[in-house]
């Protein structure tokens, strides 16, 4: 699981503008965190990872980077992260674990990235909340069927979504995942659509292209 479309997704995606303080809920091997990085010269950035693997391949990346002095990562579960930190954050980022049902993965550390015991999305989303600043802004990639799950947690924790866009991996298959971005505002919802690739293998679209073109070599 070292670079995944979800997490290439959500880190090209996000809305990194003016947010000088931003956290990364579930590094993995820090690719989003990376990204963040990037596409903001200003923001500093705490990431957090619970598996051992993951967050010494991160930490390795990092100090690989040219962003590594604006870069923290933590060991840690979220919720214990949550408990002690003392910081208000513009930009919390996740590609959560969303997995609750079927079989596990047979690496046990494969399974923690995968699967949501670890970490609801309740959970998240509710230490999110408290370290959110009044401004903040929370963005995600779910699986297309969180949606409704996260459209109540919403409305209980007085969240709003203000941007939406709906992932289709091709013209013949239903959208699959879903970028969102939730605010403590309530505002009008920015929808979009967006379609990787055309009916042939890796012949991605101008859309997919324009927007992640900054990450990989072959654009």
């Amino acid at each position: 699981m070292k670079v995944g479309m979800d997490g290439v997704l959500l880190g090209a995606w996000a809305d990194v503008s003016g947010a000088k303080r931003i956290l990364d809920i579930g590094t993995g091997t820090g690719l989003i965190a990376l990204m963040m990085a990037q596409r903001n010269a200003d923001a500093r950035i705490d990431a957090v990872e619970i598996e051992p693997d993951a967050f010494q391949e991160a930490v390795y990346n990092i100090q690989q980077s040219p962003w590594n002095e604006r870069i923290q990562i933590e060991l840690c579960s979220f919720q214990e992260f949550a408990g002690k930190a003392g910081l208000k954050y513009d930009l919390i980022v996740s590609n959560p674990p969303y997995f609750t049902n079927g079989h596990k993965a047979p690496l046990e550390n494969r399974a923690t990235a995968r699967h949501s015991d670890s970490l609801s999305l309740g959970d998240l989303i509710s230490g999110a909340i408290g370290l959110l600043n009044e401004t903040g802004k929370i963005a995600l990639v779910l699986p297309v069927d969180g949606l409704p799950e996260l459209t109540q947690l919403d409305d209980s924790n007085n969240l709003h979504i203000s941007r939406i866009c709906h992932v289709k991996p091709n013209p013949q298959k239903p959208v699959f995942r879903i970028l969102v971005e939730l605010t403590n505002t309530e505002c009008i919802i920015q929808e979009e659509n967006l379609m990787i690739e055309f009916e042939k293998h890796h012949d991605y679209t101008p859309e997919y292209k324009g927007l992640t073109k900054d990450f990989y070599l072959k654009f």
